[in-house]
C-alpha cells in the first residue's frame, strides 16, 4: 500500500487504528524521536486549470513529527493540532520504511478501516444531498 493512501486510512479513520499500530511498534523496537510533535506551516500549491501553471494558494498550519527506527526515518504530518496522531503517523511509516514484519499484517486493517471511513462518509453525503433542492428553469416559449 502507498503512503498517501495509507496516511489518509489513518487520519480520516478511527484514531484507535493508528494508535494500536504504532504501540505494536512502540512495544518492540527502539524508537528514537528525531523531532518532537510541533506545530509548522506548509504552502498549499494548487494547478490552475486553464493554463496548467502551479501557484500558492496559501499556508496551511500542520502538526508534524520525525522518529527513526533501525535507521529509517519515518514522518507523521497532518492539517490539525493532534499531537499524538502525527508521532503515530510516523512511527507507522518510520516502520514501513524498515520493513518490519508486523508491517505485512496491516494492510488488512487497513483497508477494513478504509472501507468503514468511506461507508460512512456515504452515509453522511446522502444525508446532506435529501435536503438539496432542486431547482428547474422555465423554457421560453
Amino acid at each position: 500500500m502507498k503512503r498517501k493512501r495509507r496516511t489518509e486510512i489513518l487520519i480520516n479513520g478511527s484514531r484507535n487504528l493508528a494508535a494500536q499500530l504504532a504501540e505494536e511498534i512502540l512495544e518492540r523496537y527502539d524508537v528514537k524521536t528525531i523531532e518532537e510533535p510541533n506545530q509548522g506551516l506548509v504552502m498549499v500549491k494548487v494547478r490552475e486549470t486553464a493554463q496548467k501553471s502551479l501557484f500558492y494558494l496559501g499556508e496551511v498550519l500542520v502538526t508534524e513529527c520525525k522518529v527513526q527506527i533501525n535507521g529509517s526515518i519515518g514522518l507523521g504530518v497532518l492539517h490539525s493540532h493532534d499531537r499524538k496522531l502525527a508521532y503515530h503517523l510516523a512511527v507507522i511509516d518510520a516502520a514501513y520504511e524498515a520493513g518490519l514484519k508486523e508491517t505485512a499484517d496491516w494492510t488488512d486493517r487497513l483497508i477494513q478501516e478504509e472501507a468503514a471511513y468511506q461507508k460512512q462518509r456515504l452515509a453522511e453525503q446522502s444525508g446532506v444531498l435529501k435536503t438539496k433542492v432542486s431547482f428547474e428553469t422555465m423554457d421560453e416559449e
